[in-house]
């Protein structure tokens, strides 16, 4: 586990036709069949609120699609525990206003893995390491 995915970047993964490049999706997979990459519990929390609001439009059922987009062969889901509630604590306090946000880059700090992001704020704060395909 060496790359902790943004939920934007692990739903692009996940959906034909999204933002992301060849290039970055190749190496997602790359990573994937190494060993699993890591997603932020919040973020499926973020994913059932685009849901909710129409924002995220799924071929399946949304606890099916859950189900399967945090396989445990290709995803290992990071729990919000002490670290990362001591990594928020020690993150600025003009850092970024989205309390997901500010949990993502904690969880990311707390188990020392690069962010794979496209959030502008998050890359210019450096305040995790980004990924680089």
């Amino acid at each position: 586990m060496s790359v902790l995915l943004d939920t934007h970047v692990w739903i692009w993964w996940l959906t034909p036709g999204s933002p992301l490049t060849a290039r970055e999706r190749a190496a997602l997979d790359a990573s994937a069949e190494r060993g699993p990459l890591a997603l932020a519990a919040i973020s499926m929390w973020e994913a059932q609120m685009l849901y909710a609001r129409g924002r995220l439009d799924l071929p399946l059922p949304f606890a099916d699609w859950l189900v399967r987009a945090t396989d445990e062969r290709m995803l290992r889901v990071l729990p919000l525990d002490r670290d990362v509630v001591i990594a928020v604590n020690q993150l600025p306090a003009a850092f970024h206003g989205d309390p997901a946000d500010r949990l993502i880059a904690a969880t990311a700090r707390a188990h020392a893995l690069a962010l794979a992001t496209r959030d502008a704020r998050l890359k210019r704060a450096r305040i995790v390491r980004i990924w680089k395909p």
